[in-house]
């Protein structure tokens, strides 16, 4: 079994993993505008690239993360087997406050596994950061260190240990954590996910990004 490493972090909505090159700033305006994006411009939503660590069963996709992990990122970083960050973390899902859109049950439900449902909750509705200090002590992530350097020597470390592992043992410890998850997020949410991106105040949470002005929701 090998370990797959992702680079988390870049400060903006769409901080995601480097080596796939989300571009939120590309996302977004695919959804203002409603146009189609030419194929070599794609790249993909964070939904997808969650189910893609999903997909990973002989991989263990691990998040290096070096300061601040909202949004599409942080749900990928929840996606991932393991989490490293530094001492410099803020996680979370400020979305409330700012493109008005929601998360699907998948995807509460990985961070929920995490942090707890209380928290996970908390996070949403409060839209706080949580510290590299809390997320430790929470579990949501599993070590930290001082430095990016620092960072990434620890992340292909830990990854050269596990590719000397048994993967059958990894892969059912693997398999049973997906399966419990699959079962948690065992709703439809079709409903709500539609309420909240075909609202006006998606539209409005998306026209403010894009203007770097303050959102104005009006819950229609």
């Amino acid at each position: 079994m090998t370990a797959c490493i992702g680079l988390m972090g870049f400060g903006r909505f769409g901080e995601a993993l480097a080596s796939l090159a989300l571009d939120a700033g590309m996302e977004v305006r695919a959804y203002d505008s409603g146009v189609a994006v030419p194929a070599e411009l794609a790249v993909p939503t964070p939904e997808a690239l969650s189910a893609a660590c999903d997909a990973l069963i002989l991989a263990v996709p691990i998040a290096a993360i070096p300061g601040i992990c909202t949004g599409g990122a942080a749900v990928i970083a929840a996606a991932c087997d393991l989490r490293l960050a530094t001492r410099q973390l803020k996680y979370g899902f400020p979305i409330a406050r700012t493109l008005a859109n929601c998360l699907s049950a998948a995807n509460i439900a990985r961070v929920a596994l995490l942090t707890g449902v209380g928290r996970a909750l908390d996070l949403l509705l409060t839209t706080r950061l949580i510290g590299a200090d809390e997320a430790l002590a929470i579990g949501l992530v599993n070590e930290l260190v001082d430095t990016p350097e620092a960072l990434l020597q620890r992340a292909w470390a830990l990854g050269a240990q596990i590719s000397t592992q048994a993967p059958l043992t990894m892969l059912a410890g693997k398999e049973v954590v997906r399966r419990m998850r699959a079962n948690f997020a065992a709703i439809d949410d079709s409903d709500l996910l539609a309420l909240c991106y075909g609202s006006a105040d998606f539209r409005e949470g998306l026209r403010a990004f894009l203007a770097k002005r303050p959102p104005k929701f009006t819950a229609q």
